[in-house]
């Protein structure tokens, strides 16, 4: 299998035996909760959780490299709004980020990003925006973990089901073109799929949803009281041993969503 252009100096944080692989993916709603005067700060709190997740991969969505409005209304906060931007705030000691723009608003912008425990190689990234009112990305990143090449697209699709068909269309073409025939796959993110109707068009492009037991268990929306599965991890040569959701106060005051976190090894 060949590689991308993998650093010779990057080097996991940990050295591992196991041949399960931990990925999580977590949309952090830009690192803020609520609104007008009790808008509160949560990111500090995101990167607690972030590292408890222990995953070797961790998926986000809804990240910001930079804010200025919000950056000056947390600026006298206990710990302030992060100097760096978000990805790279998060990232838990010894991980490797990757971060892509999405969007770009009046006051800054946000997108998607990977921290990685393991190598990675070149960082891509692909409009898949279906309507100039909501600016959608897939981000791609091949990763070395044990000796293996896993491509990682870290996707994040739009509100109204059509344009996340359409969405689902244009990943495919993408890994068609960006990724090896043979390669292992993970498309993970939040899917926004509240019917759960993707699943299908997903399969035909050869990529099965990474479950364990019910897909009831893995509710992700909204958090104080999940309802609905939108996050989610989907898979090509790898098979799923476990998925979990975290649940509870601290967790449901985060962000909107809970994270997912998946097992996974070499089918």
């Amino acid at each position: 299998m060949r590689l991308r252009n993998f650093s010779a100096s990057r080097q996991p944080s940990t050295q591992f035996t196991t041949q399960t692989l931990r990925v999580a993916t977590y949309n952090i709603h830009k690192g803020v909760r609520g609104l007008g005067p009790g808008k509160r700060l949560e990111i500090h709190n995101l990167g607690l959780g972030i590292e408890a997740l222990d995953a070797d991969l961790v998926c986000l969505q809804e990240v910001r490299l930079y804010h200025r409005r919000e950056a000056q209304r947390f600026e006298q906060t206990l710990l302030g709004w992060p100097d760096e931007g978000q990805a790279d705030f998060l990232a838990p000691e010894g991980y490797t980020v990757a971060y892509r723009t999405n969007a770009v608003t009046r006051h800054g912008e946000h997108g998607n990003a990977l921290l990685s425990r393991w190598p990675i190689g070149d960082v891509g990234h692909h409009d898949v925006s279906d309507h100039r009112f909501e600016q959608r990305g897939l981000l791609h990143v091949p990763v070395l973990w044990q000796g293996a090449e896993v491509h990682v697209v870290v996707a994040h699709l739009g509100l109204i089901h059509s344009s996340r068909v359409r969405q689902v269309e244009r990943l495919a073409e993408f890994i068609q073109v960006e990724v090896p025939a043979d390669a292992l796959l993970v498309v993970a993110g939040d899917f926004n799929d509240w019917g759960e109707r993707l699943d299908a068009p997903m399969r035909e492009n050869g990529l099965e949803r990474a479950h364990a037991g019910s897909l009831f268990a893995q509710r992700t929306f909204p958090s104080r009281l999940p309802l609905f599965a939108l996050d989610r991890v989907y898979l090509r040569g790898l098979r799923c041993l476990s998925a979990s959701v975290p649940r509870g106060p601290s967790w449901a005051r985060m962000s909107d969503h809970l994270p997912l976190l998946v097992e996974l090894r070499i089918d």
